[in-house]
């Protein structure tokens, strides 16, 4: 599959006006915490990946099979029911995997799945835990994928 084949992919949608569609309401208040998060951790501005992913940074992969892309280094999604956190890096080391296990042990209310982390309200967690994670795992990305 080529790069160009894949859907998640930048563009230029204004971030702000698709904050603003954000539902239920309170999303878009944690959407613009997030952004300011994302934003003091990474030092990038953010940037729409596809029609749904804000994205801070990227970076190119390539599979054994071939299959190559690019996707944002880390970001997230104020979806309907829950806000999804995308945490690519901690699948670098075991030791990574280890740390991050910690740390979603001290953050409050979550779920996770293969690389993301779910947060239902942002209120429900501890941001400074929350801003950890993301510093951790980006500064793993980088270390596997140099800027």
């Amino acid at each position: 599959m080529a790069k160009a084949d894949l859907k998640t992919q930048p563009n230029d949608a204004d971030v702000d006006a698709f904050i603003a569609t954000a539902q239920p309401d309170r999303r878009q208040e944690e959407a613009r915490q997030l952004v300011d998060l994302f934003r003091h951790v990474t030092g990038e501005d953010p940037l729409m990946w596809g029609s749904t992913i804000i994205g801070f940074g990227s970076y190119d992969y390539k599979y054994a099979s071939g299959r190559e892309g690019s996707m944002c280094r880390t970001g997230f999604s104020p979806r309907k029911t829950k806000i999804s956190i995308y945490l690519m890096g901690a699948y670098c080391t075991p030791e990574a995997q280890t740390e991050q296990e910690r740390l979603f042990g001290l953050l409050g209310k979550h779920s996770v799945g293969k690389s993301c982390l779910y947060i239902n309200r942002l209120e429900q967690v501890d941001i400074g835990i929350l801003e950890q994670l993301i510093r951790n795992n980006w500064d793993l990305m980088n270390d596997r994928y140099p800027q």
